[in-house]
């Protein structure tokens, strides 16, 4: 252990950090002084965040560590910088999750919703919101996030409720709202239409069957995993240019088993090179054939309800359709219709993410926004610049969906969530209610049974939460936001639709400047963590053992734009050594006199080392703000972390305790100071916790959170005293190989003698030579056993070192005939291989030069070997 680490400190700072009993009361200090409470009468420019609203359901996972370990460094580095931060913390009502974990729980009671009615099954989902719900929000305060928790918003709330119907009313009234049939995903379980987002996609064991339709000359096969689906077809398509089926364009064939008869379309969607080259066509049950109906004025036939049994009179009604499936295939077998089956057929299915039920297409009658116009609106938001995406590579993807968006289907057939403020009249009468309106009342009046997809009013939330509709302070103040930080998962589902929304509602002012998309969390395999595969990381325990600072400096250490980002518990034990490490060197500093007190000296005051710790600083200070605002942050927090351990603690703290001795006090203990006090305030957005416990010991003063950010000096680099401490640094690693290959250990002291420092001009470092590589003075009976040679680009460097009585000779000797005799056996192999013709003549180049890489590795080790053997005194 070095002195660094066991010299002794100050009283009012502890001997090690223990984040478990600091961080919570560090963090309520915080919110005492309301240092995260932005002040909407300030003169500051504004930065504003508004917080991804977590479901109320849920609870902290390493996708939220990381996104809130970025937007809390951003808004920490912004309000030193002097700015007026907002970030807004909030929850997401979460519509068909928190349903279905209260009617999980009424289950547990052997209850449904149906028993207790909507306005009752409402009620209790409100009750169990403030039971259960929310508990992310006290393990973001875990975390240290700088939230303003005086403005928390919930999407259900009294003002965003009002926002959303604000909204709906608007669009309907423009045309933007409407109610149509169409193919939604529909799930069989929850009993409502799904978004994309809520349905995940695997790759299921089916079977593919190959059916003929019709007889003779005039039948055609198609191929479907779906035969239960064959009882709603209304049509057979093939591609216009197949020539297989050109003469059966127009004619009918047979549907097999209803007795129906359906026509042969030519659809240019039909792939001629899938399958058979001909699809069945069941409009009602698939979205692309639904398409393929509409073109060609097919009807929609439905033939299974919304918990997915079939209703198509017959034998096979009232079946579920997994039952329906093998069963419609038996009977078709029976009427030697089926031509091929192909089992197990691995294909692509939809599952409901919530309940894992397979996702049936459905047509339904349900509630749309019409996205063209205002998808255009989002997409030159970002073509012309007023809303920039990191990384720009997305761009294109982003692209991909405004200019390729279908209408939003935004009605689900839910019980919590908005209702649609629609009302339907006793003669037929229809009308959208706005917040301030008159509510439809009498005989025969009622309201749409449905609520709004939960994307509807998180798309809402950058102004919502502002006080939109009103015209707000804050929303004056704090909109458009500054930034926006999400996974690129969800571009299109939620960044989309707030952009739509923000551009629509707040007349073309974009709801972001930026948008930062992060990648996803993975494993150290670099694969998809999930519960079921086992290797999930809560960050709750991370910050249980290594404390919220190692976390958060882990999760920013790997987090690039739009790049996923692998984990392992190893790298947050590393970053825990990193603030371990921090801590012992301020400790050192303060123990030896560091002080912010007095100002730095005249730079000709200053040693080489002293100029060049200053000038690396002022490096970093730029190269910190440089990737901050490129939302670089892996490479921010490794420069911090290379200065931090290499820089400044591996060489000048050990140079600064030289300097001290050597009667250089006062002139270190001000750059110490000052160097620790840039530092501490540099690293803080990273891991507040201990920068501010460190800072405020160094400074005396109040808190880290409303300290100024540091600029750099503006002083020339000089470049003779970093070439002077970059010969220092060469001599001195040099020194510690060569002292390693001697068989000395790391703290072992030997006397030695250092040669021609003058001449390179490194005279003045010897002192600090000699420390860092654990050199004494030589006394009269200073016998050199071992001699190095540095070379420098002014000259060379001899070093001497006295080896008598420092090493076990024989023990040496032993540990050296070892080695000795493995790399004399690799040398022998690979010269055997070397010289076998027959290996040679088979042998690809690469190899063979690998072999004969390893031979000459073997012969160089046996030199080394060899030399230190002589160099040896007898034993």
């Amino acid at each position: 252990m070095t002195e660094l680490d066991t010299a002794t400190q100050r009283p009012d700072l502890p001997a090690a950090w223990t984040p478990a009993e600091v961080e919570a009361e560090l963090y309520q200090r915080w919110l005492d002084r309301r240092y995260f409470e932005a002040d909407v009468k300030s003169d500051k420019p504004p930065f504003t965040i508004v917080l991804p609203p977590p479901n109320v359901t849920g609870s902290l996972h390493m996708g939220h560590a990381m996104n809130h370990s970025v937007m809390d460094a951003l808004s920490r580095r912004r309000r030193m910088q002097g700015y007026e931060v907002l970030w807004l913390p909030g929850m997401d009502h979460a519509g068909i999750a928190t349903q279905n974990a209260v009617e999980r729980d009424l289950a547990n009671q052997g209850l449904s919703r149906q028993d207790l009615g909507r306005e009752k099954f409402v009620e209790r989902v409100w009750e169990w919101k403030e039971e259960y719900g929310g508990k992310i929000l006290d393990q973001m305060k875990r975390l240290g996030d700088g939230i303003d928790w005086s403005r928390e918003r919930f999407t259900m709330d009294e003002g965003l409720s009002r926002a959303v119907q604000t909204i709906f009313k608007k669009m309907y009234d423009d045309g933007l709202i409407y109610q149509a049939e169409r193919i939604i995903n529909w799930c069989p379980r929850c009993q409502t239409a799904l978004s994309d987002i809520e349905v995940d996609h695997s790759d299921d064991e089916g079977e593919l069957v190959s059916i003929r339709y019709g007889d003779g000359e005039n039948s055609i096969v198609v191929a479907t995993t779906r035969a239960e689906t064959m009882l709603g077809d209304t049509a057979v398509a093939v591609h216009p240019d197949d020539e297989r089926y050109r003469r059966l364009i127009g004619t009918e064939v047979e549907l097999p088993l209803t007795g129906r008869r359906i026509p042969i379309v030519a659809d240019a969607h039909v792939d001629p090179k899938f399958g058979t080259g001909a699809v069945k066509v069941t409009p009602a049950h698939d979205p692309n054939d639904f398409e393929i109906g509409q073109r060609h004025g097919l009807p929609n036939l439905t033939v299974m309800d919304g918990r997915a049994t079939i209703t198509v009179p017959g034998p096979f009604l009232g079946l579920d359709r997994f039952e329906a499936r093998p069963a419609i295939v038996a009977a078709l077998r029976a009427d030697g219709r089926i031509v091929a089956e192909k089992r197990p057929y691995v294909h692509s299915v939809g599952h409901c993410s919530r309940c894992n039920t397979v996702v049936e297409p459905r047509l339904s009658l349900q509630w749309w926004v019409k996205v063209e116009t205002i998808a255009e609106a989002a997409s030159a938001a970002v073509r012309d610049g007023r809303t920039k995406i990191h990384p720009a590579e997305l761009n294109k993807r982003y692209f991909d969906w405004t200019d390729n968006l279908h209408d939003w289907c935004i009605s689900r057939q839910l019980w919590w969530g908005h209702r649609i403020p629609v009302f339907y009249g006793p003669n037929g009468e229809v009308v959208c209610v706005g917040p301030d309106d008159e509510v439809p009342t009498g005989e025969g009046w009622r309201q749409d049974e449905d609520v709004l997809d939960t994307w509807f009013s998180s798309g809402l939330w950058p102004f919502s939460t502002l006080g939109w509709p009103d015209s707000t302070e804050d929303l004056k103040k704090f909109y458009p936001t500054s930034v926006l930080s999400t996974g690129y998962d969800i571009l299109f589902f939620w960044v989309v639709r707030m952009m739509m929304f923000g551009l629509y509602a707040m007349d073309e002012v974009q709801p972001f400047d930026h948008v930062f998309l992060h990648g996803l969390i993975r494993d150290q395999y670099g694969k998809k963590m999930s519960k079921s595969k086992g290797n999930g990381i809560d960050p709750l325990d991370w910050m249980e053992r290594y404390g919220a600072d190692a976390t958060r400096f882990t999760l920013l250490r790997g987090t690039n734009p739009g790049s996923d980002m692998a984990v392992a518990e190893e790298w947050a034990a590393g970053s825990r050594n990193f603030t371990t490490k921090l801590w012992n060197a301020t400790r050192f500093a303060l123990a030896n006199g560091a002080t912010v007190e007095r100002p730095l000296p005249a730079r000709d005051e200053l040693t080489a080392a002293d100029r060049w710790i200053l000038d690396e600083l002022d490096a970093l200070v730029s190269t910190v703000d440089t990737n901050f605002e490129a939302f670089q942050f892996s490479r921010a927090c490794e420069a911090l972390y290379s200065f931090t351990w290499d820089e400044f603690c591996d060489w000048y703290l050990e140079i600064a305790k030289v300097q001290i001795a050597d009667g250089r006090a006062e002139a270190t203990q001000s750059v110490l100071g000052h160097v620790l006090d840039k530092l501490l305030r540099l690293l803080h957005p990273a891991i507040p916790f201990i920068t501010e416990t460190l800072w405020t010991s160094l400074t005396g003063g109040e808190s880290l959170v409303i300290a100024e950010w540091p600029a750099p000096s503006g002083a020339e680099r000089d470049l003779d005293a970093k070439a002077e401490v970059e010969g220092l640094k060469k001599l001195a690693t040099e020194i510690r190989r060569f002292r390693s290959e001697q068989g000395l250990k790391p703290g072992q002291k030997v006397a030695g003698k250092v040669r021609g420092a003058c001449c390179v001009g490194l005279i003045d470092q010897v002192p600090s030579v000699r420390s860092l590589t654990r050199l004494t003075e030589p006394g009269d009976e200073f016998t050199v056993s071992a001699t190095l040679e540095v070379g420098l680009p002014k000259g060379a460097v001899k070093v001497e070192l006295d080896l008598s009585g420092a090493i076990d000779v024989a023990a040496e000797r032993k540990r050296l005939a070892k080695d000795l005799a493995v790399a004399q056996k690799e040398l022998d192999g690979t010269t055997k291989k070397l010289g076998n013709e027959a290996f040679l003549a088979k042998a690809p180049a690469d190899v063979k030069a690998k072999i004969e890489e390893r031979k000459a590795t073997a012969e160089s080790e046996i030199a080394r070997i060899n030399e230190r053997l002589a160099a040896l005194p007898e034993a």
